[in-house]
């Protein structure tokens, strides 16, 4: 994997990210915890460290299963 640095802030991320908008179950399109670690854990194990996330993705849902 290669990194970057984020900005000026002396911290290197993945050139990859992953979005994590589709973790949770407010809508059909969304995978459940059990999918969405499973991704998790491949993104990780492949060298991502830069993740994209918000509040507002399936109200939360997104954030508590990434944490």
């Amino acid at each position: 994997m290669d990194y970057v640095n984020l900005g000026a802030t002396g911290t290197k991320v993945s050139r990859f990210a992953l979005g994590c908008m589709s973790f949770g179950s407010s809508s059909d399109w969304m995978m459940n915890k059990e999918d969405s670690l499973a991704v998790i854990r491949r993104a990780l194990d492949g060298g991502i460290n830069f993740l994209d996330t918000a509040n507002i993705y399936s109200t939360g849902e997104s954030e508590t299963i990434l944490g």
